[in-house]
């Protein structure tokens, strides 16, 4: 595939290089302060953004004037921004997941069959770690394990805790850890009377985050136009 990819620090380094192994063609990396590359360029066959929400304006008018699938990992969107990629999924594929990791795909199913079995007996907690250069926090990743915690709405979502707060009430704690080259730890607790429950997913190398990338962007180079994410590829 030719392949166009928006973003050009860390991970869209990983990515081309594991396409360029694989015999894909990397057309370029680009961001908004960049677009000058695109002049000349075929029409790529798949859109890889790994960047920031800046982006996502002259990405969603490159995939709607090429008619062009797209693979967004970006996270710290907004709702207007999440609005964006369902509006194009009507016209292109878009596959979207904030972690592109198998691994963390399979925790998410993992936590959806024991929610049901322990949020009204055990008290939940969530914890993520990242490397010191991530800007958003909570991570996206976190966020959708929130989802899957708090499905129902009936939980307080406190972010963490400081002085005075009180005897533990209805609610979910949120953490989070920044520091040194982490690549990305998501920890599930379940806290029962006596005994608890931990489930957790540590990546190490953000190589299988760019590896995921580019089976979502094989997936999207022959789906129809619709909006995608991890599941789709069990």
């Amino acid at each position: 595939m030719n392949l166009l990819i928006s973003g050009m620090g860390q991970m869209g380094q990983k990515i081309r290089t594991l396409a360029e192994d694989r015999g894909d063609t990397v057309l370029a990396l680009v961001d908004a302060m960049h677009l000058s590359l695109l002049d000349g360029l075929p029409i790529a066959d798949v859109v890889i953004d790994f960047s920031h929400r800046d982006n996502l304006p002259w990405i969603a008018e490159y995939v709607r004037q090429n008619d062009c699938p797209l693979v967004c990992g970006t996270t710290g969107l907004t709702g207007e921004d999440q609005a964006l990629l369902r509006s194009l999924s009507e016209i292109v594929p878009v596959f979207y997941s904030s972690n592109y990791s198998y691994g963390v795909a399979v925790l998410l199913k993992l936590l959806e069959t024991a929610v049901p079995l322990l949020s009204e007996s055990f008290d939940m907690e969530l914890t993520e770690i990242h490397h010191r250069k991530k800007q958003d926090a909570p991570s996206g990743t976190a966020k959708s394990i929130l989802q899957i915690l708090n499905g129902s709405d009936s939980f307080d979502e406190i972010y963490g805790r400081h002085g005075q707060v009180g005897k533990r009430g209805r609610e979910i704690g949120v953490h989070s850890l920044r520091g040194g080259t982490e690549a990305g730890e998501h920890t599930v607790y379940f806290f029962g009377d006596q005994e608890s429950i931990t489930i957790s997913h540590r990546a190490t190398d953000r190589a299988i985050f760019a590896s995921g990338a580019l089976r979502a962007a094989d997936f999207v180079f022959c789906a129809p136009p619709g909006f995608y994410g991890m599941k789709d590829l069990f």
